[in-house]
């Protein structure tokens, strides 16, 4: 009897099983005639990358054209599918790998198709080959007499040379999903007229890992030892692997918490591969979590498979393996004790809303089923809203927070900035900053707007330049006035004309302070002070406003 793989191999693209990106690329370059001289087919074992390769070579060589779909009825295609097409030539890189074996295949390229209109090399584990080997048929792949055609399969493309992979066209073969697997085997079987069960054809699939050849050796397997009907358990025997109603069983266990009976579980799985173990409990895992109804939360799941991939790196490392399976399954157990999160913040919520009634008087505790009631406090929610801060308010909060984030920013603004007001979402302010002090502003700006739009809700501002030589208030005025008589002093010394003696000094000895004050204070016109341009400038501009003033000088005594 033929092997199911054999038996069963694709003759045809429309046959190849989980590459179907890869057959409609090449029926289109079929089709299109648009070929070229080299192709590296790489990818998992067993996943169809030479039945490809057997398929292009038929469809080319095939007597009624070129053409995706084969007649299967030439003599080409009949000798293709045979195996015994003399212009389609194999080479098993594995044992045929050395230079000399090149050199033969070369030389071999120099002589025309024998019946065909192509001469196809299949080289098989093309990554095998040495490097002197690969080196010997560089020139051949790049360019090849018209009449060649190169297909090299690998499962290892990396091992091969750049310049090797630059001169093919590469196509990569995916592992074969466990859904496309199962349908292919529930074909077979219906074919062979074979009785299963949906489950064992699972099982066989996952052990094949995305291999379609090893999964039909398996089902080979499986039929002789399941004598014709495959079943779940007889499969999960002959692998070696548990059941999946013991896997159910052992989840059950773990959620029970009962430390005797993961003892006596484990016992009872000593004679089984811990690793075998852990995988199976994560395929289990998997297939619940993706069903219509979980049987966990997501945070049991997600606790679950840290253990396990923690379990798995322990096995890896060479850990004892049933002290492994011990902790693993009662770290399991410990997942459903530890409390969710969101159930702490409300016991814990809850909790201090009942500290908070009972240490309120009778008269001012709130049922919980109060329409207006804040859970925050515990207490009613007043009514009143809270009164908004002027701009004055928001605008030293604005000054805290650049003191807080920069001391020297906040000097600065202090210095020379003036707050006008804030008014339909606009900060308007007056500057008086230097050229060192713009320049820090621009530096920080970005941290500016921030600290405004946290402070006043709004990053807009509306700044007016005020020029450095004009003094900043009336005060500043009159110290620019003291300034300059203090450095021009008076050599006469001469009292003012408006000051006049106190005749009744001397005989009331109570107005001694006074008599010396009055004395000692004279009122001097401005205009007999010795002024600089832009004081007497300033002054005239107060002139305009409030009339000439006076200021108010010591004199000193003469004694």
């Amino acid at each position: 009897m033929q092997a199911l793989a054999l038996k069963y191999r694709p003759k045809n693209f429309a046959e190849l099983i989980g590459q179907d990106v890869i057959a409609s690329s090449l029926s289109r370059a079929l089709d299109s005639e648009r070929l070229g001289h080299a192709y590296l087919f790489s990818g998992l074992r067993g996943s169809g990358k030479t039945s490809s390769a057997r398929i292009f070579a038929k469809a080319l060589l095939c007597q009624k054209g070129v053409s995706s779909h084969p007649c299967e009825v030439c003599q080409s295609c009949v000798m293709a599918n045979e195996g015994r097409h003399l212009d389609i030539i194999e080479l098993d890189a594995a044992s045929h790998r050395s230079i000399d074996d090149i050199r033969d295949l070369t030389e071999q390229t120099r002589y025309a198709p024998m019946s065909g209109r192509f001469k196809i090399f299949i080289i098989d584990e093309a990554h095998m080959l040495t490097q002197q080997a690969c080196n010997a048929l560089l020139k051949t792949l790049e360019e090849p007499p018209s009449y060649i055609k190169f297909i090299l399969a690998t499962t290892d493309p990396l091992k091969l040379p750049a310049t090797i992979l630059s001169r093919t066209q590469h196509f990569r073969f995916k592992p074969i999903s466990i859904q496309n697997i199962v349908h292919h085997l529930e074909f077979i079987l219906s074919k062979e007229g074979i009785k299963y069960e949906i489950d064992a054809l699972n099982i066989l699939a996952r052990a094949g890992e995305g291999s379609l050849r090893d999964t039909l050796t398996l089902l080979d397997q499986a039929i002789i030892f399941t004598h014709e009907n495959i079943s779940a358990t007889q499969i999960a025997d002959m692998l070696g692997i548990l059941d999946p109603a013991k896997i159910d069983e052992i989840l059950k266990v773990v959620q029970n918490g009962v430390d005797a009976d993961i003892s006596a579980l484990i016992k009872e799985l000593n004679e089984s591969d811990a690793v075998m173990i852990i995988n199976e409990l994560i395929s289990n895992l998997k297939f619940k979590f993706i069903s219509p109804n979980p049987s966990f939360s997501l945070l049991i799941f997600e606790r679950f498979f840290r253990i396990l991939s923690q379990a798995k790196n322990m096995l890896n490392s060479g850990s004892d393996a049933e002290f492994v399976l011990y902790i693993t399954l009662f770290m399991m157990k410990e997942c459903f004790n530890i409390p969710n999160i969101d159930n702490v913040i409300l016991n814990a919520q809850s909790s201090l809303d009942n500290k908070t009634n009972q240490n309120l008087p009778k008269s001012a505790q709130t049922p919980t089923n109060a329409t207006n009631f804040n859970p925050q406090l515990n207490q009613p929610a007043p009514t009143k809203q809270a009164q908004k801060p002027s701009s004055a308010d928001m605008y030293e909060r604005f000054l805290g927070l650049i003191y807080d984030r920069n001391y020297e920013l906040g000097e600065c603004f202090k210095e020379c900035i003036c707050f006008d007001g804030f008014e339909n979402g606009i900060i308007s302010l007056s500057s008086r900053a230097n050229n060192e002090q713009s320049a820090m502003q621009r530096k920080y700006w970005g941290v500016i707007k921030e600290l405004a739009l946290a402070s006043f809700g709004s990053d807009k501002f509306k700044v007016q330049k005020i020029p450095n030589d004009l003094p900043k208030s009336d005060d500043d005025v009159l110290n620019n006035i003291l300034s300059a008589q203090n450095a021009s002093p008076n050599p006469s010394n001469i009292p003012s004309q408006n000051a006049s003696p106190n005749p009744s000094a001397n005989n009331n000895p109570n107005a001694s302070d006074k008599q010396v004050s009055t004395n000692e204070i004279s009122i001097t016109p401005l205009s007999e002070q010795a002024l600089s341009k832009d004081e007497l400038r300033n002054i005239n501009e107060l002139n305009i406003l409030f009339g000439e003033p006076e200021i108010i000088e010591d004199k000193k005594d003469d004694k």
